[in-house]
């Protein structure tokens, strides 16, 4: 991203779950070396998703600041939306008010309308030489005329004697990180509800064995076989086993806390009335059920994994008559309205509406993971491809132009080329459309993470549906 722009690794800014005096914190560290850590878009976004995490699972935050402020070339895409640079230090105030730590450590410049992110923590810290103000002496003196210095304007040691604005004044980074770790050594210990030496009930080494991962990815699959590579040994309480059977539902152990897992199923399978069900497709009776299992888990809160490999919901005559879109409904205004934690992991194909049914993005997964074979579109590439090409051919033939059958396959190859980049997951990660890229053997250790910060905090809110389609 950011090409036209020299390009901006990891949009300037690194963020991350680690552990402090024993305590698990969010961390945001602005990265200098990019652009002076100026925010593109992408960093404001990035940020933001952030903080929402630590707000949704009240963990600490600390950040690390050395930015130069907005980049000004993109400054129309940073400045003044809902999710632009502005929401950051709304969100600073809001999580301070509801009783979530932040510390700041000014490690560099902090420079006009990021100023305010430290100073809106809890506690603030500023090593020597760094910088902390709305205009520098450049600006200053262009905008009133007045000369002044660095110092004057916005040193460590005139923010701690005369503005009284840092907490603490510090010598250099390695005195300010001690500092920090003992203000967080401070905050009362994590609470302990999950446990890191609970067994596997299969190697997560044997992931790569059992799920298939060639180019066209056809082979099919049956998930419960990957199940015990991600959940502690122990039986598998499948939910309705022999009703809705492409779609996986149950209770198993995540380091000894019970949890519900919804996932596709990649095998065809019979229903009951004969018919044959495509594994990855959703139908009205799979829908159904993990409806009902959702609602269950709400009821007796428990954490939900949802393991997407989804090609949509199925369409035809049958399908549309059997009421598809009722029960598609149905499982989303569930999945909508859940109040328990929701962790998402993309294994395979993550299309269309089955995204959105099980737990995609837009439907506050508390995190989302992604393994390298993941797919991410309205649509397959296929589907995709003829239907764009149709869409070009209409357009070319309206502007009175017949294209020829070379012109046609090249046609074909450069929208399916475009889509196809489109559906890679880095494509869809460096968006922030996923938390995290995993190696499929590291899908336990990163699940047992997430729902250890996930299960920190219940806010006891009561599940309701609204008005249900039944």
């Amino acid at each position: 991203m950011y090409q036209d722009w020299g390009s901006a690794p990891a949009a300037g800014v690194v963020t991350g779950i680690g552990t402090v005096s024993e305590r698990r914190v969010m961390i945001i560290a602005n990265d200098a070396t990019v652009k002076a850590g100026a925010f593109f878009p992408m960093t404001c976004k990035k940020v933001l998703r952030a903080q929402r995490i630590a707000h949704d699972n009240r963990l600490p935050l600390v950040y690390l600041v050395d930015s130069a402020g907005v980049f000004l070339p993109l400054q129309d895409e940073v400045f003044p939306d809902e999710d632009d640079f502005g929401r950051i230090f709304r969100n600073n105030a809001v999580l301070s008010a509801e009783g979530i730590p932040q510390f700041a450590a000014i490690l560099g410049n902090c420079v006009a309308g990021g100023g305010y992110l430290p100073v809106l923590c809890d506690k603030l810290l500023m090593t020597e030489g760094s910088g902390l103000y709305l205009a520098g002496p450049a600006l200053v003196k262009a905008a009133i005329g007045q000369t002044a210095t660095h110092e004057e304007l916005g040193g460590a040691a005139m923010h701690a004697a005369v503005s009284g604005t840092i907490d603490f004044r510090e010598p250099d980074d390695p005195a300010c990180l001690d500092r920090l770790r003992r203000l967080i050594g401070a905050l009362p210990s994590d609470p302990s509800r999950v446990s890191s030496s609970a067994r596997p009930g299969r190697s997560p080494n044997d992931i790569d064995a059992l799920f298939p991962s060639g180019g066209n990815r056809q082979p099919e699959y049956d998930i419960r076989d990957l199940l015990p590579c991600l959940l502690d040994t122990g039986p598998f309480d499948e939910y309705k086993a022999e009703f809705g059977q492409t779609m996986v539902c149950g209770y198993g152990r995540l380091g000894g806390r019970a949890i519900g897992v919804v996932a596709n199923q990649h095998e065809r399978r019979r229903a009951a009335d004969g018919h044959l069900q495509f594994g990855g497709v959703i139908y009205v009776d799979s829908a159904d059920k993990a409806a009902r299992f959702i609602m269950d888990c709400n009821q007796s809160r428990l954490p939900i994994i949802f393991l997407q490999d989804v090609n949509g919901f199925m369409v035809g005559k049958e399908s549309e008559q059997a009421g598809i879109i009722r029960a598609g409904a149905k499982l989303v205004n569930v999945i909508a309205n859940s109040v328990v934690p929701k962790i998402t992991v993309i294994m395979g194909g993550s299309f269309g509406a089955g995204n959105y049914a099980l737990c995609g993005k837009a439907f506050d997964p508390r995190f989302i993971f992604a393994w390298p074979t993941a797919r991410y579109a309205v649509m397959g590439a296929e589907q995709a491809a003829g239907t764009l090409l149709e869409i070009t051919i209409n357009a070319l033939r309206r502007a009175k132009h017949e294209p020829d059958a070379q012109e046609l396959e090249q046609v074909r190859r450069k929208v399916e080329q475009s889509y196809r980049e489109q559906t890679d997951i880095r494509y869809a990660a460096a968006r922030l459309w996923v938390d995290k890229i995993l190696d499929p053997a590291e899908t336990r250790s990163a699940l047992l993470l997430a729902l250890e910060v996930a299960t920190r905090y219940d806010d006891g809110r009561p599940f309701k549906t609204g008005v249900l389609q039944v």
